[in-house]
């Protein structure tokens, strides 16, 4: 299912409080961002108890019961994780994972509430949740009679909201300060093959090792550790980063001019991680109008073409990458900017075109 409109975690309480409390609703979302502890924390924010069901794990049976006599009469019984006294939440997590059967054992859960002759109580509320079939996750299509018994909120990951949890959840301050440079690193996008990607959930397990290691965790750990949970590319921008961390060498300090760039070849994935670091600088600092630029604009401009060249002389492969176009081949720089890079340093255009 594609998302047309999205929700960002912050704003998924708000809207589940008005929707869920009176129709059942269906979360969908990429892996690891966070769709069931935010359910878990609705429920809790609601003082319900959150009964969670596991479509891979459950059978037609799990839902509808077994048949019992009563009065010389049959009927199904359902199990006791359903059938409670008291209002909760039902989480069913992984719904869209679940085998046809069970899909439809879930029909009269879902819209009337009720399976046999129990009726779920007063004040309980119904959520889904699953991956997207475009994440490479395991999902299967969902009838077109499942799908019109829920309404559908569409999860995004943010940056801002994460981080604003994870200042407050221990998560470990180089990740937390990484991610304020690089909120763009926070998630990836699931790879066709079986390797990490990047995600809340697999930043919170690398800070939980990384707090497990402590302080003093040698590089080749941390590699092993980064390279293990995240997306190569973010694994080593992160490694990277808390290079500079723990040689105090970070961007402010060679726009300055207090630090050069890193020359030493064992270094080289210090220099891309500062050039990438750089071209978010100027992608944010730089004013699209030179006409609107401040002093501090004006003067940013006109050291980096002095950093440009110094980046040049040592890679220019990361000079480039400063001035690269977009992911969709848009200019990522101010074109005025790129067009003072074209007529001052030419060699680093005609090697990048």
């Amino acid at each position: 299912m594609q998302a047309t409109v999205t929700v960002t975690p912050a704003q998924l309480p708000g809207v589940l409080l008005h929707v869920a409390v009176v129709r059942p609703v269906f979360l969908w979302g990429a892996p690891g961002i966070g769709k069931s502890s935010l359910v878990r924390d609705f429920a809790a924010a609601l003082g319900l108890e959150c009964v969670t069901l596991l479509g891979t794990q459950l059978a037609p049976e799990d839902l509808i019961g077994v048949p019992e006599l009563v009065g010389g009469r049959s009927r199904f019984a359902p199990p006791e994780s359903i059938a409670r006294d008291e209002p909760y939440c039902l989480f069913l997590d992984e719904l869209n994972a679940s085998a046809p059967e069970v899909q439809k054992a879930f029909y009269s859960l879902i819209l009337d509430r009720r399976i046999g002759t129990y009726e779920l109580p007063e004040g309980s509320v119904v959520i889904g949740a699953g991956n997207r079939a475009a994440d490479n996750a395991l999902a299967r299509p969902m009838a077109s009679a499942l799908i019109n018994r829920l309404v559908h909120i569409h999860l995004r990951a943010s940056a801002t909201d994460w981080l604003t949890w994870a200042v407050d959840n221990g998560i470990h301050p180089w990740i937390v300060e990484y991610l304020l440079q690089r909120p763009d690193h926070l998630w990836s996008a699931p790879p066709k093959t079986e390797e990490p990607f990047s995600s809340p959930r697999a930043w919170h397990m690398l800070s939980d090792v990384m707090r497990s290691y402590g302080d003093g965790i040698d590089d080749d750990t941390l590699a092993m550790l980064a390279f293990g949970t995240l997306g190569a590319a973010h694994a080593s921008a992160f490694r990277a980063y808390v290079k500079t961390v723990r040689h105090a060498y970070d961007l402010d300090a060679v726009i300055k001019g207090e630090v050069p760039w890193p020359r030493a070849p064992e270094d080289r994935d210090l220099l891309y991680f500062l050039a990438e670091t750089f071209r978010a600088r100027l992608r944010k600092e730089l004013p699209a109008d030179k006409r609107g630029a401040s002093s501090r604009g004006r003067d940013l401009a006109f050291r980096a073409k002095t950093l440009l060249v110094e980046l040049a002389e040592i890679s220019l492969e990361c000079a480039q990458l400063v001035i690269a176009n977009d992911e969709n081949g848009a200019p990522a720089l101010p074109t005025w900017f790129l067009v003072e890079i074209g007529r001052d340093l030419p060699r680093l255009v005609a090697a990048r075109t």
